[in-house]
């Protein structure tokens, strides 16, 4: 390793670590965990894990044996992931399984709501067929802001409680 003039390794020791020791720390691991895939992630983890470290993991004696030792814990933490994914489907399988009814068709109020207003289609879609309170309407939780968008018999906007008043 030559260092440059300010005493730190160069970018070109950590290229030639990379060079020299990516394939064949890939090919060991796949062989010993049998997921190259696997093996090819945790190797370039660990590369980059060197690379933000590289003034320090640069002075040590053999700064790939720190790569390798990195990339065969991230293999070890996917597979113990795995298997506890795979433990928990298991466990999981074995109960019975809940099946709930759908909602029930309202297809006799979709005719009626269609000649409203868009607006008023949606807050009395949302008053009558979901059950939403006015009060849940005011505070923002969904579309209906006034309390006229749910009366569409009385008129757009008005309410027998707001008319009159100058509200709607």
């Amino acid at each position: 390793m030559l260092p440059d003039d300010t005493g730190a390794p160069g970018p070109t020791d950590f290229d030639d670590l990379f060079r020299e020791h990516y394939w064949p720390m890939v090919r060991s691991l796949s062989v010993a965990y049998g997921d190259r895939e696997a093996a090819a992630d945790a190797v370039q983890e660990a590369f980059t894990r060197a690379y933000t470290r590289w003034r320090r993991i640069s002075a040590y004696d053999n700064p790939a044996a720190w790569v390798r030792h990195v990339a065969l814990n991230r293999l070890r933490d996917h597979f113990r992931h795995q298997q506890r994914g795979t433990r928990a489907l298991t466990r999981l399988a074995g109960r019975a399984r809940e099946v709930t009814a759908g909602p029930e068709p309202v297809e006799d109020v979709a005719p009626l709501l269609a000649a409203l207003p868009r607006q008023q289609r949606i807050a009395a879609a949302l008053y009558y067929v979901e059950e939403l309170s006015v009060a849940r309407g005011r505070r923002g939780d969904a579309p209906l802001r006034r309390r006229g968008q749910i009366s569409p018999s009385r008129g757009p906007g008005r309410d027998a409680g707001t008319a009159g008043r100058g509200m709607s």
